[in-house]
């Protein structure tokens, strides 16, 4: 009789410790967002910042990117702006030392602003929402436009070409697609 209590804390708290590295992770990349934002030089745009874990090893990857796309150097050198830009975050908010990663958003690039959504109108996007829509919660298909906070998106449904309008709002994540 014992042990399904025992498991069931357990399970509690594995999920009270992966909630609090959720929250932990967001708060990082908020501040460090907001640390680099504006200081990397131009051409280079501030795509994303993630921290995850790898292995034993905590990351945290800055997601640059530029008009031609970014080349190896280029990382190199952001990555001798961006880390002096870090040691300036009080109070420091990394738990433990980490790895800095730079680098390209690649192919599937992450869609975090309003202006994020208006650059790439005309492309296949994935699109993951707060609260379902036509009963789902996710969507691939072509960004027709971007409105007065609105995504409007058309997309395959079986057979049929659907048109869906999606509140900026209600979107929790949204990346550009490679279509196969």
């Amino acid at each position: 009789m014992g042990a399904p209590v025992v498991y069931l804390i357990a399970i509690y708290h594995n999920h009270i410790a992966y909630v609090e590295r959720k929250l932990m992770s967001t708060k990082i990349t908020e501040l460090v967002f907001e640390q680099l934002e504006g200081k990397l030089p131009e051409p280079f745009e501030l795509v994303d910042v993630e921290w995850a874990k790898m292995g034993a090893d905590d990351v945290l990857s800055v997601l640059v990117d530029k008009p031609d796309g970014i080349t190896l150097q280029d990382t190199a050198d952001l990555s001798e702006i961006i880390s002096p830009e870090l040691d300036q975050i009080t109070p420091d908010p990394f738990p433990s030392d980490y790895m800095l990663e730079v680098a390209s958003p690649g192919a599937e690039r992450p869609l975090k602003k309003e202006a994020d959504f208006e650059k790439h109108v005309g492309e296949y996007i994935f699109v993951k929402l707060y609260q379902k829509i036509a009963g789902e919660k996710e969507f691939v298909g072509d960004l027709v436009k971007f409105d007065a906070g609105v995504v409007t998106l058309t997309y395959l449904d079986k057979t049929r070409q659907k048109t869906i309008d999606i509140p900026y709002t209600n979107i929790a994540k949204a990346r550009t697609q490679v279509k196969l």
